[in-house]
């Protein structure tokens, strides 16, 4: 347990370390260890009150939308009886699967004020300026909350699942309408829930990236994340100024996130008591297919029409919203597939995501049993450590690392080994809580059993433990795996010239290169990612099945 603490919390909390000290730094920035020290970076934050307002009043809004599409769509599928549920319910979640960065680049596409396919449309048949600006405030908003969405209708279905229903009867008995019943019982009650996973919402979109950037950058609009980007970007670099901007933006993330955890922890507002019920559905008659239709048109959004976009794009010669049909080509996937840095970027990507995933599953795996199962003191602050990192926004977390392994004896700044670092530190929570959700489900009695036939510790859990936990840890390779291949603000600052992945060299491609070739680089790390989430969707059932037979 002492050399796991150590171990963590060299990996959490050594680049916070560098980043704090780094905000205090008044000295020169290029002098290591820094000579003097005072609070000059933080007073300079004011100063930049635009760029702090634009980030609330964005993530505010997109956390609002989130909501209301999560909130919808979790109602129709958990308290309706809607057709084609459980397809439903899988394809609301697909927007995880689909990068942000790549959304932002569809609707870039579509909703640029000039070249938007959608305003060009516009103007075809008659119109005149654009109908819709996707770089615009509530644009950059509206492309966050479509990807977020999906989390919220998570969280927020969860909590109506657990709800009993006959409270609902009892308003309809009275009286109540479908309509007056979900305004007046159904939110009232699952408010906490609703509340908890705002807040966690909100911190998320004050720490997005990939979405500014995209849409935000060409028209001047930042935010925190972006703005900090731009201070280490440019020469030269304002180092203690960014850390100041991260810390505080780390702060704000912290404090939101500590307040989730204590409104989902309490259990006042739990509906469920001793008495059984069985969650039952409205039956809303014809409106169900309207219904039907509105969580459809939520994977159109988020899901369809993005990857439409970039493949129609890909395929062109030059995007155009009419192209003749000479200008339909495959090239764009061929000069992709052919450069030598694209190629190196997609194997160190999936190569990265290899090791993290395989190392991760180790390491959480061991965290989540000691965790849940093992008595030994200490395990309250272990817990405390692995989740820290879900507080600090990835770009901040890599700026802080970037600022701390500069100084480190052995030099793996802008290698392939400091952002295996980075990711198996910044997805530590998300491995831990995946394997956590299925250590639970297990019953102590299997291994206690195996002690008491003499069965030593690493016996039982070779030979129990680990063959029942085999669809959590292979769900979690999975998660660590995509999420690996798809991350953009761990690492747009921590790669070398020798050691690039993919979806850092997408973004930067698409401020260099042409949007055809872009969209092309875009759908082949989709389509990696969408044949290592069926490969890997196709173990878990088979380790699931094999789990019931055994």
């Amino acid at each position: 347990m002492a050399t796991l603490i150590v171990v963590v919390a060299a990996l959490v909390l050594y680049p916070i370390y560098y980043l704090i000290e780094a905000s205090l730094t008044i000295s020169d920035p290029n002098v290591r260890p820094p000579t003097a020290f005072g609070f000059d970076n933080y007073l300079a934050l004011p100063n930049y009150w635009t760029i702090i307002l634009n980030t609330v009043v964005v993530s505010f809004v997109a956390t609002i939308m989130a909501l209301a599409f999560g909130f919808v769509t979790a109602w129709i599928l958990t308290r309706t009886n809607v057709p084609y549920q459980r397809t439903l319910e899988q394809l609301i979640v697909a927007p995880y699967y689909v990068t942000p960065l790549l959304g932002a680049l569809a609707w870039s596409l579509l909703g640029a004020p000039e070249s938007g396919f959608i305003n060009q449309l516009w103007r075809h048949f008659g119109g005149e300026g654009h109908l819709i600006d996707i770089t615009s405030p509530m644009g950059i908003a509206w492309v966050m909350a479509l990807f977020e969405g999906s989390v919220a209708f998570v969280m927020i279905g969860a909590v109506m699942k657990s709800m009993d229903p006959s409270l609902e009867e009892a308003s309809q008995i009275v009286g109540a309408g479908r309509w007056r019943t979900m305004l007046r019982v159904t939110l009232p009650l699952v408010a906490p829930g609703v509340l908890g996973a705002a807040i966690f919402v909100f911190a998320e979109m004050l720490g997005s990236f990939s979405a500014a950037l995209v849409l935000g950058t060409p028209a001047r609009f930042y935010v925190i994340t972006t703005a900090i980007y731009q201070l280490v970007s440019q020469y030269p670099p304002r180092f203690p100024l960014a850390a100041a901007m991260g810390v505080s933006l780390f702060a704000v993330m912290f404090l939101m996130l500590f307040m989730y955890r204590r409104i989902t922890s309490r259990r006042s507002y739990v509906t469920i008591s001793g008495k059984a019920f069985r969650p039952r559905q409205m039956d809303v008659g014809r409106l169900r297919w309207v219904l039907f239709a509105v969580c459809v048109f939520y994977v159109f959004l988020s899901v369809v029409l993005p990857i439409a976009t970039l493949v129609f794009v890909s395929l062109q010669k030059l995007s155009l919203s009419f192209p003749s049909f000479g200008s339909f080509t495959l090239d764009n996937f061929r000069q992709a597939l052919s450069l030598n840095a694209v190629r190196s970027a997609m194997w160190n990507s999936v190569a990265l995501g290899i090791a993290t995933a395989t190392i991760g599953v180790l390491l959480t795996g061991m965290l989540a049993w000691l965790i849940q199962r093992s008595r030994l003191p200490g395990r309250g602050v272990l817990e405390y450590i692995v989740m820290f990192p879900q507080a600090v926004p990835r770009l901040v977390f890599a700026f802080g690392m970037m600022w701390a392994w500069l100084v480190f004896p052995i030099p793996i700044y802008g290698t392939f080994w400091i952002l295996l670092i980075a990711y198996l530190t910044v997805f530590l929570p998300l491995g831990v809580r995946t394997i956590s959700g299925v250590i639970m489900q297990l019953d102590k009695s299997l291994d206690e059993c195996g002690q008491v036939c003499g069965a030593s510790w690493g016996y039982r859990l070779r030979s129990i433990t680990v063959p029942l936990l085999k669809p959590g840890l292979l769900a979690a390779w999975l998660l660590i795996f995509v999420s690996s291949v798809r991350e953009l603000g761990a690492s747009i600052l921590l790669m070398g010239p020798n050691s690039k992945v993919i979806t850092p060299a997408i973004a930067e491609a698409w401020f260099s290169t042409s949007s055809e070739l872009t969209a092309a680089m875009a759908l082949i790390q989709t389509f990696v990612i969408g044949l290592a989430t069926l490969l890997f969707a196709e173990l878990t059932r088979r380790a699931s099945r094999h789990g019931e037979k055994a």
